[in-house]
């Protein structure tokens, strides 16, 4: 096959998901000069954990997500992890409004809209949790609008579908804040791309797979294969992003960088019940989140969504968790026996050992028949009927297995970058809230690998001029919070009083 002379770029980003577009469009603003190339393996960017049917579409910003206001041994509510996903989300806003603001998208609503974000509960031990949570957030200033009832009226008002032919002797309680969003993470995406594509110096190419990885002076040398011609073509670059969803384990295992060493993956895959029924989809107006069952991973969380997706809207209910060794969706059932070595068999092992519960979770969620899944959906919808729901299989996700001193090694949920200590090279892995805090977590990438750039007057004053004010100084300060919160609201056309 025909091999051709490298070609020179300063940055190499493989994928073409949110986390790619989201860093290649902040390298590009802060140094317009940057020569950078996104390698994707797909027809187009956007087709595997960015799609908007393989996610919630949940704008995470801890407004209904139980599980991350764990209840301590002492029974307080610890909402230290809440209030960081919400000033993280609030930077997501604040670079989309830039991008809106200086014309390089178009309406905003082509990605997010105003969606209330619900927490609804059950029982008495969960309503009292609900109530210990509430009193906790409403504490700090980015939750203070959160409302908490247990009135039945209040509650049929808030979600009509889920209270229509419910029992009136359930206890039952909710909160609720009205400005929370849905985000097309894919729509997103494609827009970042088509404005990376028109700028000078970068460019986006698809059907291309990353296949070898070595250093090269202080960068790297990477192999890239056209899927169409068969051709390969080599890539010298300082920086290589490895920013491709399941596929970034393996890719950074080829790199052998020692800091990648030790980790694994534990793929999970998620399938929706989807309505499209529009007298049922206009009945629920929000996204209402519940307790996980026990046992269960986080990412299962059961809720009942509307989706906005190209205009038409929809409900999502689930997720119902799977087994598959991929680690994506469209990938190769080796992906998982393939990722195993010498250095991570270990971790593996003991998150084996370790989560005996977990395995038989998933084995009877992969054994369910859609008559069970219709059981667990009216536990939110009494009156759901079959014949309106269709299943969905949405992406995979791969979580993370990494060494631990204690028991060998560990099964953890969330997102972690992982670099070269020369900062030549990352890797993002994990799964959510990964996309809802993705400018985020690229910002952390920067000033990691791009720490000397960021000592200039260049890319300082333009950090400023993207992010008025940090996730930090959001967390601290009220009255700063809010009126950051609201340019980014009126921006983003996400003002509930303008969308009614």
């Amino acid at each position: 096959m025909a091999q051709n002379a490298y070609e020179t770029v300063d940055v190499v980003l493989v994928g073409a998901g949110i986390m790619s577009a989201t860093l290649a469009v902040l390298l590009k603003e802060l140094d317009p000069s940057i020569k950078l190339e996104v390698v994707e393996m797909m027809a187009s960017g956007a087709l595997e954990s960015s799609n908007p049917w393989n996610n919630a579409g949940t704008g995470h910003a801890a407004l209904c997500e139980l599980n991350y206001t764990p209840e301590s041994a002492d029974g307080s509510i610890d909402i230290k992890k809440s209030v960081t996903i919400n000033t993280q989300f609030e930077e997501s806003k604040q670079f989309w409004a830039y991008l809106v603001e200086k014309g390089h998208f178009n309406s905003p609503k082509s990605f997010i809209n105003p969606v209330p974000h619900i927490s609804f509960v059950r029982g008495p031990k969960d309503i009292a949790y609900l109530k210990k949570r509430h009193s906790a957030l409403t504490a700090h200033h980015a939750f203070e609008a959160m409302e908490l009832t247990e009135d039945r009226a209040t509650m049929a008002q808030w979600m009509p579908l889920m209270m229509s032919g419910r029992d009136a002797n359930e206890p039952i309680a909710a909160t609720r804040v009205e400005a929370g969003s849905d985000v097309n993470f894919g729509r997103l995406t494609l827009n970042l791309l088509d404005h990376l594509g028109k700028q000078e110096n970068a460019r986006v190419s698809c059907n291309q797979k990353v296949v070898g990885l070595q250093r090269s002076g202080n960068g790297w040398l990477v192999n890239v294969k056209d899927l169409n011609s068969g051709n390969t073509r080599e890539i010298q670059t300082k920086f290589v992003f490895l920013g491709a969803g399941g596929a970034a384990l393996p890719l950074l295992q080829m790199s052998g960088i020692p800091e990648g060493k030790g980790f694994g993956g534990f793929p999970v895959s998620g399938q929706w019940l989807r309505c499209d029924n529009p007298e049922v989809v206009k009945q629920h107006q929000a996204k209402v989140y519940s307790m996980a069952a026990v046992g269960s991973p986080p990412m299962s969380v059961p809720h009942l969504d509307t989706r906005v997706v190209d205009g038409k809207t929809s409900l999502l209910f689930g997720p119902y968790a799977g087994f598959t060794t991929k680690f994506l969706k469209r990938g190769s059932f080796l992906d998982l026996p393939m990722s195993v070595r010498l250095n991570n068999i270990g971790p593996m092992l003991a998150v084996a050992r370790d989560n005996f519960d977990l395995t038989k979770y998933l084995v009877k969620e992969v054994l369910q028949s859609q008559d069970q899944r219709l059981e667990t959906l009216k536990g939110f919808y009494p009156e759901a009927k079959a014949s309106d729901w269709r299943l969905e299989i949405a992406g995979q996700r791969v979580q993370i297995i990494k060494k631990d001193a204690k028991s060998g090694g560990v099964l953890q949920f969330g997102t972690e970058l992982v670099a070269a200590q020369d900062g030549s090279i990352a890797a993002l892995l994990g799964a959510s809230p990964g996309a809802s805090v993705t400018v985020s977590i690229m910002l952390d990438l920067i000033k990691r690998c791009f720490g000397d750039k960021l000592k200039s007057e260049q890319w300082s004053s333009k950090l400023k001029e993207i992010f008025p004010a940090s996730r930090t100084e959001m967390a601290e300060d009220a009255a700063r919070y809010k009126e950051v919160q609201a340019r980014s609201n009126e921006l983003l056309q996400l003002n509930i009083s303008s969308n009614v």
